[in-house]
């Protein structure tokens, strides 16, 4: 059984598409402990931890019993938002959103995802999480933005999307006409590499 450590409604929303069989619990793993500039690092570090945080509290969550002793895969996720050599994460408030988004407006960026995949199995006997192997990787997709009028902008940000979205913006969202294209993993910049997941989870999950 997948586990999506994340409270992420986008991820969410990706894997019901594609009708993998999942469930859903929250890592609580607090980022602000993790302090790395680089982001390519810290995307992956991030969604490591988020991981890690779960496998090793997993007997504090309610499992449904008949996941004791079959193979589990925690699937943790990070995405950071790369503009001309800045890493963004969610803006603080609306006029941070404004901020950036009079600057990404006509240029291009990099949305940078972290996945991290742990492959094991949960032994309530024990009360355990066995870890049998460990994937991590980086996605990156190119983001080419929309040359937008002020009151564009403005209009955009009063709706708040962009206060909880990586980077101020969503691709699945309303801010996704203000998307002119994308190279590279178009899921990636929900959040979530469907391809890399289909690659790296057990043949039998997909």
């Amino acid at each position: 059984m997948l586990i999506l450590a994340s409270a992420s409604q986008s991820r969410k929303k990706l894997l019901e598409n594609c009708q993998i069989e999942f469930i859903q619990i929250s890592s609580n793993f607090d980022e602000t402990t993790i302090k790395e500039k680089n982001v390519f690092n810290l995307a992956l570090e991030l969604s490591f931890q988020k991981a890690n945080s779960l496998s090793e509290n997993i007997q504090k969550t309610s499992l449904p019993e008949e996941l004791n002793n079959v193979p589990l895969e925690i699937l943790g996720c990070d995405s950071i938002f790369e503009f001309k050599g800045q890493s963004y994460g969610k803006p603080s408030n609306k006029e941070e959103a404004y901020v950036r988004w009079k600057k990404m407006s006509g240029e291009v960026g990099f949305l940078h995802t972290g996945h991290t995949l742990i492959i094991g199995n949960f032994d309530s006997s024990s009360n355990m999480f066995k870890i049998t192997e460990s994937i991590k990787e980086i996605v990156s997709s190119r983001v080419y933005f929309s040359n937008l009028e002020d009151w564009e902008i403005k209009s955009y940000v009063d709706t708040k999307e962009p206060l909880y979205c990586a980077g101020g913006f969503a691709l699945e969202g309303i801010g996704g006409k203000y998307i002119e294209k994308i190279e590279g993993c178009f899921s990636n910049v929900m959040g979530l590499s469907l391809p890399w997941l289909r690659k790296n989870l057990p043949k039998q999950k997909i």
